[in-house]
């Protein structure tokens, strides 16, 4: 399924599927071939590096990407929403990494709201693909089921809700909303780099700019 992006500016990959399938070492709810995206500052960096970043969690504001909009990659019709998850500290420091993997689980047994946190879903035609677009910032969806969105138009913005460690959004496709038995669909963007009509998947840290 070919993709636009859903943001403007420089980003980086990460848990692409152009590195491995699954690409987020599950293929539960339908994220066998879901990406994320982090935006970055022309060093790479997500958020200057500081000594709390080093030994302590930190607040999702101080990221570059933090409050960014998340567009439609699509043409289609909204089928579901989620809003009001809290933007969670975020962990850079393997000292708060370790003890954030032993909540995983909970998470997971919550469903798609403590995994993908604040998102939009949006269905290609009446009777899909689907598009997921999730870990968006709490009170910034704008959207609603029903609505009708153009490739482009602002959905929500960039957030830290859900599963997830700092600021970014999370993209997938699939067959299907119901999410328990959702079978992924492999993406691809565009605009692609050198031009391919064919799309473009980046592969992990690999830097583009939008």
């Amino acid at each position: 399924m070919l993709l636009r992006f859903p943001f403007t500016g420089r980003w980086v990959a990460q848990n692409s599927p152009a590195d491995r399938v699954p690409s987020h070492g599950t293929t539960l709810f339908g994220s066998a071939y879901a990406i994320d995206f982090v935006m970055v500052d022309e060093r790479g960096r997500s958020a200057p590096r500081t000594a709390r970043s080093v030994f302590a969690t930190e607040p999702p504001e101080r990221f570059i990407g933090f409050g960014a909009p998340i567009l439609a990659p699509i043409d289609g019709t909204v089928v579901d929403t989620h809003d009001g998850e809290p933007d969670h500290e975020a962990r850079r420091s393997p000292f708060t990494l370790i003890p954030y993997a032993f909540t995983q689980a909970r998470r997971v047994s919550a469903g798609v709201a403590g995994t993908a946190g604040n998102h939009v879903v949006i269905a290609a035609s009446p009777t899909g693909p689907y598009v997921l677009l999730a870990h968006l910032r709490r009170g910034s969806v704008r959207v609603r089921a029903g609505v009708v969105v153009r490739a482009g138009d602002q959905v929500g913005e960039c957030g830290n809700s859900g599963n997830s460690t700092e600021p970014h959004v999370h993209v997938q496709a699939s067959d299907s909303a119901d999410w328990a038995a959702a079978r992924a669909v492999p993406i691809g963007f565009t605009p692609a780099p050198d031009g391919d009509p064919a799309g473009w998947l980046p592969r992990n840290r690999e830097p583009f700019v939008v």
